[in-house]
């Protein structure tokens, strides 16, 4: 489903928000993505809807390779080989799939890009309102490994050691399509311009008469105002997306792998990075790593970290 409309208010985001009296940038909305995904422009007139358009277009096509929900999908289509065998990637796919890997390594498996066997059952849990079954959790739980995928990024080729495993890269994928849109404004000479989807937003630019886009993170001490003239900015943390459990406790979309359980704590971290793909990932990451694993990926990825709650 595309909606789309033009006004001339910047994206607001319920996690960090673009403030609006900064030159009144052109503002364009649809939805992609399972969500609405707003694009604020310094350009008016036919230019901005052009390019404006040629980003959705760019988000559209990324969203056919590498979204889950699809059952079209690239990703989906992986699901149909059998265990050891060599699959032919895409570029987009192995470029995610490859910094998906690294996290996953840096994170010590906190990250996994493997997880898609709990996410289809906390889906499936969220459309029955059942909770998971113990057993369904403990079988998913070991078809997911990140080891268990080997990658070969010189042949563009991957291949699953475990049988019947299942990728789902949206903890990074949203975030590397977001900056692969900016970069199609780049190419159309758009002077700033501003991308948010859900708990995820990238700028580039100044709107005209400012020092760049003004960011709000909405904390429980006060809001942290930033100014980005480059860079991303995403908070993972609660949200009204969880499913009961047997014992009672609501547990999130954002698995702990190990253990095959959503995160139950209350912790929201918001990471400011260079690319929406680095934030996308490590916002996720981190909700599950202690302070001390939190520090050492900040350095590695070189990424500033704001958090409120710690359980």
């Amino acid at each position: 489903m595309r909606t789309w409309q033009m006004a001339t208010v910047v994206a607001v985001n319920l996690a960090a928000v673009a403030l609006s009296a900064q030159g009144a940038p052109t503002e364009f909305r649809e939805v992609h993505l399972g969500l609405e995904v707003r694009i604020a422009i310094s350009d008016t007139g036919p230019t901005a809807e052009r390019a404006a358009r040629a980003a959705y277009e760019r988000i559209a096509a990324l969203d056919e390779v590498l979204s889950d929900w699809r059952a079209s999908s690239e990703v989906r289509r992986l699901q149909t080989y059998g265990v050891g065998t060599w699959i032919p990637v895409s570029h987009a796919l192995g470029q995610v799939l490859a910094l998906a890997l690294d996290v996953a390594h840096a994170s010590d498996g906190a990250f996994d890009p493997t997880v898609g066997p709990l996410t289809a059952l906390w889906r499936e849990a969220q459309r029955t309102g059942r909770p998971i079954p113990d057993a369904a959790r403990a079988a998913a739980t070991t078809r997911v490994g990140y080891r268990f995928v080997e990658l070969d990024t010189v042949n563009r080729r991957l291949r699953f050691l475990r049988d019947s495993m299942r990728l789902d890269l949206g903890a990074v994928a949203k975030g590397w399509i977001i900056d692969r849109a900016l970069d199609e404004l780049r190419r159309r000479r758009i002077t700033a311009a501003l991308i948010e989807a859900g708990g995820d937003l990238a700028v580039y630019g100044a709107p005209a008469g400012t020092r760049g886009w003004r960011i709000s993170i909405p904390r429980e001490q006060g809001d942290t105002v930033l100014v980005l003239t480059h860079g991303a900015v995403s908070t993972s943390g609660p949200t009204e997306q969880s499913i009961a459990r047997a014992d009672g406790a609501r547990e999130s979309h954002v698995f702990m792998p190990q253990t095959g359980h959503g995160l139950t704590n209350g912790r929201t971290v918001t990471v400011i990075g260079a690319s929406a793909a680095i934030t996308d990932a490590l916002a996720t990451t981190l909700t599950l790593v202690s302070s001390e694993h939190m520090a050492s990926l900040a350095t590695r990825y070189g990424v500033t970290v704001i958090r409120d709650q710690t359980p």
